[in-house]
């Protein structure tokens, strides 16, 4: 496993799941996704295209003002290292 972990094809295959991984963890925590607040399938369909597009907004947002969508972990030698502007 770890052989088949090192190739490129495997690589790429696992970058689209950590994307989706990525999309769901934020819808979880944005928009409640786990809860539907509305009884029927059309009212529901309407609240995922409106979940997705909140999501949409929140990314574009966020890639317009150049903000990271989640904190990432600096590590303390990481830190050490003087920042040029």
């Amino acid at each position: 496993m770890r052989r088949q972990q090192s190739t490129e094809a495997w690589k790429r295959r696992y970058d689209r799941r950590a994307g989706v991984e990525n999309t769901l963890t934020q819808g979880l925590r944005l928009t409640g996704l786990r809860v539907c607040r509305c009884i029927g399938v059309s009212k529901t369909r309407l609240q995922h295209i409106l979940t997705v597009a909140a999501l949409n907004l929140v990314r574009l947002d966020a890639w317009i003002t150049e903000r990271p969508l989640a904190k990432t972990r600096i590590s303390a030698f990481a830190a050490l290292q003087p920042r040029f502007a």
